[in-house]
């Protein structure tokens, strides 16, 4: 179970909560790119879930679904990062590189970045409820 700690949390909901305050200033563009990009957040993880799905089935892995979940994880960080959302956007980033070459990462380092795919859904959703109001 992914570790998250009280000051972790608070860094990220206070980071959050900035960039929703800058983005209610925003232009209407900035927050369609806001909107498309927490999108993309919660479809790459319902795609990543679904190829583990079949991972877990199958017990054949496919190097070039894991080069493509790599890639879609790291242009995710890249276009999070644009926006303002840099907390999202590590974990993105985390995300591609585990998917790239999954045993450059401690495993202790990535319970402690909380990078479940419910996670990562979970804040996107948020961020994009939050959004929304």
């Amino acid at each position: 179970m992914p570790i998250l700690t009280e000051a972790g949390l608070w860094a990220l909901l206070r980071h959050a909560g900035r960039w929703l305050a800058n983005l209610r200033r925003a232009g209407r563009k900035r927050r369609l790119e806001s909107r498309a990009a927490l999108r993309a957040v919660i479809m790459a993880a319902r795609r990543t879930r679904a190829y583990v799905r079949n991972l877990e089935r199958q017990r054949t892995a496919d190097p070039a679904i894991e080069a493509d979940l790599a890639e879609l994880w790291t242009t995710l960080g890249f276009r999070l990062q644009d926006i303002g959302l840099g907390s999202l956007a590590k974990r993105c980033d985390i995300k591609g590189r585990e998917w790239a070459d999954p045993a450059q990462l401690d495993p202790a380092f990535l319970a402690r970045a909380d990078v479940s795919l419910e996670r990562m859904e979970q804040l996107a959703r948020g961020l994009l409820a939050e959004l929304e109001t």
